[in-house]
């Protein structure tokens, strides 16, 4: 039966149908059919995208930029919430995630870094949040691998990191345990009928229904065809290249995020050896290709940072598109299309903000309220647009 013709009186599948089967669209998935929601994903590559790509750091206190408060709230809130999300993932799958808060180390290179970072102290603690300031020998004493060139830094003791690709595939466990069907395919458009969103049609030409539709296809958030013009902000893909090495004896024992000559860089360690060293930010549109200049890029702070960065393994080298919305703040919640919801365009922050966008999106398709924490990251703060269907 084709769309036009489908008899309105027949109930959808399924409760939900969410597009997107990355980090944030398996978390979601399994806290709305932990409600008791049942539950489709529609994803041709499930857990792979930019949350395969990502280092997983949780510091929503290095990532503060000047008049992004709201967003410093909602990263502070899912850090905070890491730890239970954690835990109850973990049992429901039976999988580690490598998650850990041992702090974040901030360092600084030369004199001009140390004073973006003292500036960028005094922010935070006019905000309310604990930072501790430390001398280049204090950093040492910390990571005795550092370069003697180090100046200082900070420590955020609260930060931490988690192994995204553990993660997900913890997610896609619990997303089967808890009763999830997943559909490895490409949603090609979206179902409207009578000016609501009532379900997906695939590459193959198959249909699937659902009374509410969750967008969270990342930085391909905009590519699906029959979307109302207006009804989705502009996503952008922007491109960070990463690189994996691996050391086969003790090299750096937490986070550490450097600021070379203005560059910015960081190094995130897993407790198999595996040293996650990152990211490149370019916007190329839809380009994934690793490139000789952002290998060298990488490598070369690294290394001005962590001389020994020079002795390790090399592991894997990888590039993904972090979805970036018109603020590079996340989009959550009921779109201006009646039936459609949104979860895209967390930018930098995908990993740190699964848990609170899990909880708040839960809260929307299940009880239809909006929590205080995700209300200024609503689509209806950007200007609206007459919605028109897009062919």
């Amino acid at each position: 039966m084709s769309a036009t013709a489908r008899d309105p009186r027949r109930p959808p599948a399924w409760d939900v149908l969410i597009i997107g089967a990355g980090v944030i669209g398996l978390a979601t998935a399994w806290r709305v059919a932990s409600r008791g929601l049942s539950v489709t994903v529609v994803d041709p590559d499930p857990a792979g995208g930019a949350c395969r790509v990502a280092a997983g750091m949780l510091t929503p206190v290095s990532e503060l930029a000047y008049g992004e408060e709201p967003l410093l709230r909602l990263g502070i809130a899912s850090r905070d919430r890491y730890a239970s999300f954690v835990a109850e993932l973990e049992e429901a799958a039976g999988h580690e995630t490598g998650y850990r808060r041992d702090g974040l180390l901030q360092v600084a290179f030369d004199s001009d870094d140390l004073a973006f970072l003292d500036d960028l102290r005094r922010f935070q603690e006019s905000l309310g949040v604990p930072v501790e300031a430390l001398t280049g020998r204090e950093c040492r004493r910390l990571e005795p691998m550092l370069a003697p060139s180090v100046r200082g830094g900070l420590l955020a003791p609260e930060d931490g990191s988690v192994d995204p690709r553990r993660l997900t595939g913890a997610l896609l466990v619990a997303c089967q345990n808890a009763g999830v069907r997943l559909v490895e395919r490409r949603a090609d458009a979206l179902i409207v009928e009578r000016d609501t969103a009532t379900g997906v049609r695939l590459d193959d030409g198959a249909e699937l229904r659902a009374g509410k539709v969750l967008l969270a296809a990342g930085a391909w958030s905009n590519d699906l065809k029959g979307l109302p013009d207006g009804v989705v902000p502009e996503v952008r893909p922007v491109k960070g290249q990463v690189v994996r090495l691996r050391a086969r004896a003790p090299f750096l024992g937490r986070a550490t995020r450097g600021l070379v000559r203005g560059s910015s860089i960081y190094l995130v360690p897993r407790a198999d050896g595996e040293i996650v060293v990152g990211a490149t930010q370019e916007e190329m549109g839809f380009d994934t290709t690793v490139t000789a200049g952002g290998l060298w890029q990488l490598l070369r702070d690294a290394r001005e940072l962590l001389p020994g960065v020079t002795e390790l393994e090399f592991a894997e080298v990888s590039a993904g598109l972090r979805p970036g919305s018109p603020d590079n703040a996340p989009v959550l919640g009921a779109s201006a299309l009646p039936g459609l919801f949104l979860a895209t365009g967390h930018f930098r922050n995908g990993v740190l903000l699964a848990p609170v966008t899990a909880d708040a999106m839960a809260e929307m398709l299940v009880d239809g309220t909006v929590p205080e924490v995700a209300a200024p990251f609503t689509p209806d703060r950007f200007e609206p647009f007459e919605v028109e269907a897009r062919a």
